[in-house]
């Protein structure tokens, strides 16, 4: 019974600390400044708010507009300030620092099915 109880517990603490892979892989592409490896987690429409421009985009429109930020905007570094969870939804507020500026970035992912889809992209001055 005590070796049923220990696995048990082992189970638990394992589990807790399972992370959403759907952020940390969103990250992880801002980070290198790869769109398309963001794009891989776009829904059906995204979201994405630019210093210049703000509009809904499908897939391939949203990879494009991100593929053309991130060769203006060289990624140099990016800083999570904040991430958390609310109503089946994950989010991350960062830091983009990049050869033409530095950005507050605002990420959101909405789960969906079994998957985490992005929703919304924001490069703030």
């Amino acid at each position: 019974m005590k070796r049923f109880l220990f696995l048990l517990s082992l189970i638990f603490i394992m589990a807790s600390f399972v992370t959403s892979t759907g952020l940390i892989d969103v990250i992880n592409a801002i980070k290198s400044g790869n769109a398309s490896s963001v794009a891989k987690y776009f829904d059906n429409t995204i979201e994405i708010t630019l210093p210049a421009k703000s509009n809904n985009y499908s897939k391939s429109q949203g990879e494009a507009v991100l593929r053309d930020f991130f060769t203006t905007n060289v990624v140099k570094s990016f800083t999570i300030n904040h991430q958390g969870e609310s109503g089946g939804s994950k989010f991350c507020i960062g830091t983009l620092v990049t050869s033409a500026g530095t950005y507050r970035t605002t990420i959101n992912l909405k789960q969906k099915g079994d998957k985490e889809m992005l929703q919304e992209i924001k490069f703030e001055n």
